[in-house]
């Protein structure tokens, strides 16, 4: 198996997850106070941070800068997604399930090519 095409992958899974849960799990807790939640967030942002720095770093090696993005942006929706299906019972309905099949053809166009 070729790690360098995996775990970039893998890291931006792992950073996205975090930082979708510092973007809007705050909203669990809404009777919270907003400087801690900003507080919060900004110490998952960091985790975050430690995650996606060295996955482009790692990535780039392999990848390009467009292939990079897209992995993270394709990344970005489906942890989205999940949180927002897990955390909230909102499950994707039939447009959100359209407009993520045309990212996924999207990511598939960025590849296709150099």
């Amino acid at each position: 198996m070729n790690w360098s095409l995996v775990l970039p992958v893998v890291m931006l899974a792992g950073s996205n997850l975090v930082m979708n849960v510092a973007w809007y799990g705050h909203l669990r807790v809404p009777d919270r106070a907003l400087w801690l939640a900003i507080v919060l967030s900004w110490g998952l942002a960091f985790a975050e941070y430690c995650l996606v720095v060295p996955a482009t770093r790692i990535g780039a090696a392999v990848y390009s800068l467009p292939q990079l993005k897209t992995i993270q942006l394709f990344m970005s929706a489906t942890t989205f997604l999940l949180i927002a299906w897990l955390a909230w019972d909102q499950k994707p309905g039939l447009y959100q399930i359209g407009g993520f099949a045309l990212i996924v053809a999207g990511a598939a166009l960025v590849f296709s090519g150099k």
